[in-house]
């Protein structure tokens, strides 16, 4: 019988609990009466893993390339069942009861991620920085970058159908994939559904966790944040661009005394980098969204398209020449003033009021042609395809 459901378990020697998975795994598939299969996704296991897991009843499906995500990847690829359900190997998760995985997924779900602080989690079970730290900063940023209500990212027993997340195209090879599985699932609208599961104390003895807290911890939050350019850049870079521009213009008269604390020409020279700043972490994030979505990398953005429609290569220059033609008008004046005094000093307080912003102008006009021609490149890369 084609199997209804696969469950896929990667293995980096686990030889103290691979056994014990294996026939919890078993034994829920025969106490529900499921066509299914077991599959260990053997990572280079030196030890006697996959000895016993083919003794306890599983195929072994041997994945070269190393790492957590890849054992996964390798073991989805094998999978033949319409469902997968993928846990880890330290029998910290128990196999027996998916009954809640299976219903949502049979519902109609396409992903089912596992919520462990619902579920229940036996003491020791998770270390502390883990639990009130960690595993909650990063589900809050990603639960805030892509509009998803799950809270428990890292959770690592959770179901799916085996063509939906194929279809994502998932490639973190490390302990990142968990975090990828949920951010492409929710860019591309699957339907994803949260079950509580517990989680218990891993059974292995004498062994560390595969999972380094700083280093992993590191690796899910650059993903969350190289997979939203709004956050990481457009947010950032549009918040410097018009505190900068605010601070130019209150200053462009004259200097601003507040209390004891006064500000001038120095505050507007540091306000026009924070403006030219922001106008290249702008560019950089609509560089970013076009590229992933002419890569396949991220789904396509309907903002963005609209934007692309109205903005297009002959308007960005039309707009670049006319900042850097204000600018360039702002700087004559300057000059001008300075031929009318006999070419002789000037307070440069006031030059310097009109140079920062003229030169502030001339950059980011010149910017917006740049990046006007370099959008219309990738436009045309995307047409092709």
């Amino acid at each position: 019988m084609t199997p209804e459901i696969s469950i896929v378990i990667p293995c980096l020697n686990e030889a103290d609990t691979i056994s014990t998975c294996v026939k919890k795994a078993a034994d829920f598939l025969a106490r529900t009466n499921t066509a299914g299969e077991i599959l260990v996704a053997d990572n280079g296991s030196t030890d006697t893993s996959t000895q016993l897991a083919t003794a306890a009843g599983a195929c072994i499906v041997n994945v070269a390339e190393r790492g957590y995500g890849s054992a996964i990847i390798g073991g989805i690829a094998a999978a033949k069942g319409e469902y997968v359900v993928v846990g880890d190997a330290d029998d910290s998760y128990d196999f027996r009861r998916l009954d809640n995985f299976i219903a949502a997924l049979r519902n109609g779900a396409d992903l089912v991620i596992g919520n462990r602080f619902t579920g229940g989690i036996a003491p020791d079970a998770m270390p502390p920085l883990h639990r009130y730290l960690g595993n909650p900063a990063l589900s809050w940023i990603g639960r805030l970058f892509f509009q998803t209500k799950i809270r428990d990212f890292h959770c690592g027993l959770r179901g799916f159908r085996r063509d939906a997340i194929r279809q994502l195209g998932l490639k973190a090879p490390g302990m990142e994939f968990a975090s990828e599985m949920i951010v492409k699932a929710s860019l591309a609208k699957l339907n994803i559904v949260e079950v509580p599961t517990t989680l218990s104390k891993d059974g292995r003895i004498g062994r560390k966790p595969h999972l380094r807290t700083w280093r992993d911890g590191w690796r899910h939050l650059r993903f969350l944040l190289m997979f939203s350019p709004r956050w990481l850049f457009f947010y950032p870079g549009l918040a410097l661009l018009l505190f900068g521009s605010a601070m130019q213009l209150l200053l462009f008269h004259g200097g601003i005394q507040l209390g004891r604390i006064g500000f001038d020409i120095h505050t507007m020279l540091y306000a026009a980098a924070m403006s030219i700043i922001g106008v290249q972490m702008v560019w950089l994030a609509v560089f970013c969204k076009v590229f992933g979505a002419t890569s396949g990398f991220l789904p396509r953005d309907n903002r963005v398209e609209q934007l692309l429609s109205v903005f297009t290569l002959e308007r960005g220059l039309l707009l670049g020449l006319a900042l850097f033609a204000v600018g360039l008008v702002i700087s004559a004046k300057a000059v001008f003033g300075w031929i009318g005094e006999g070419y002789g000093a000037l307070d440069p307080r006031e030059t310097m009021r009109m140079a920062i912003p003229a030169v502030t102008m001339m950059l980011t006009g010149i910017e917006f042609m740049l990046a006007s021609f370099f959008v219309g490149i990738l436009q045309i890369t995307r047409r092709q395809q």
